[in-house]
């Protein structure tokens, strides 16, 4: 499996794989996915495109990254007016991606999904994947209702400690608080826990609020979570440890754009299958994307987590001219070109990749 192997590599680099780091704290051995739809335009009629909830046209697949590594495990795609908390889909999505995860790297899988993951279905699955060998934690955002408003109203003052950031600094403009077993929605799986989170709200946000919190001046989101504590992670059972941790789902929204500059921008075919096809072949650019700056970039700081566009125009887009001559082949660098010494970086890390055995 070609995954597995790039894997291994990764482990052999100077700093080893690459483990989530959520302020401060480092998720060694915890392989964290990250599940989000995104939506696709359609410019002609083609099989499968549907108007779609910010009222365009064309489809809304649903996928799964790899938040360490930044790979794209699995990709569903789906007409453009497919729910955003469909259960099935989640759920198929998500086998998709753990059976990408390489079987040695199985033992302790952390997903998080936003609001769209908070259904009683969903989070029974999430639950049910726990096995003696394998650990499995989520963080979902959660819909917040009159019943939790109302549990939110009860919190005393003195519950609510100060956030923080994802450096692990206190953020004065927010604050957490354990909503946990004060609102009266039951049927939930066993340990899951309500972390509460308040900020003031921006003008983008003003319009939005609820009567509740127009009177307490405050915007607030909860998050659901079956974490009590990161086995061998000191502090990461506190409230704003989850908050924080929850809060670095955004950057899925990094990959989606990595996953559009690498072809899923637009679908070329009428045909679903075709288009099914093309979303595989973007992934997997995707995925070479990755594991080139992971392998081949690591030690160039501007260009370890470039985007594509920065990457196509510094080290793919070579000014250059390849000769053969005595049977041996040269590539010239142009000597005007800053990026010579980047690129020959990267080739040299690539051409030292050991043989696979």
């Amino acid at each position: 499996m070609v995954r597995a192997r790039v894997w291994d590599l990764l482990a052999l680099r100077p700093g080893g794989f690459p483990w989530l780091t959520v302020a401060g704290k480092v998720l060694t051995g915890w392989v964290v996915i990250d599940m989000d739809a995104t939506l696709i335009g359609a410019h002609s009629d083609k099989c499968g495109a549907a108007p779609t909830f910010k009222k365009g046209y064309g489809f809304h697949p649903l996928a799964a990254w790899c938040a360490n590594t930044m790979e794209a495990l699995a990709m569903l795609l789906r007409p453009g007016n497919a729910g955003s908390n469909t259960v099935t889909d989640h759920i198929t999505v998500l086998t998709d991606a753990l059976a990408q995860i390489p079987a040695g790297r199985r033992a302790k899988i952390l997903i998080r999904i936003d609001g769209a993951g908070a259904t009683h279905d969903l989070i029974a699955h999430l639950h049910a994947l726990n096995t003696r060998r394998r650990t499995v934690r989520f963080t979902v955002g959660w819909t917040i209702t009159d019943v939790d408003e109302q549990a939110i109203a009860a919190l005393s003052e003195q519950v609510w400690e100060p956030g923080i950031d994802p450096h692990g600094e206190a953020d004065a403009d927010s604050a957490v608080a354990e909503l946990t077993g004060r609102n009266t929605r039951g049927g939930w799986v066993p340990g899951m826990r309500l972390i509460v989170r308040r900020v003031k709200p921006s003008r983008r946000h003003a319009k939005k609020l609820t009567d509740f919190e127009r009177a307490t001046g405050w915007r607030y989101q909860i998050t659901a979570t079956t974490i009590d504590r990161m086995a061998g992670i000191g502090g990461t059972q506190h409230p704003q440890w989850i908050d924080v941790l929850h809060r670095g789902h955004a950057v899925v929204e990094d990959r989606v754009r990595t996953a559009k500059a690498t072809g899923l921008r637009n679908l070329p075919s009428q045909s679903w299958e075709v288009n099914r096809g093309w979303i595989l072949a973007a992934n997997i650019a995707a995925d070479l994307d990755a594991w080139t700056r992971l392998l081949g970039l690591h030690d160039q700081p501007d260009l370890a987590r470039a985007e594509p566009e920065t990457l196509r125009y510094r080290l793919w887009h070579l000014p250059a001219k390849l000769t053969r001559h005595a049977r041996q082949r040269t590539l010239t660098i142009g000597p005007s070109w800053p990026w010579a010494e980047a690129f020959l970086s990267c080739w040299h890390h690539l051409s030292a990749l050991p043989d696979p055995t």
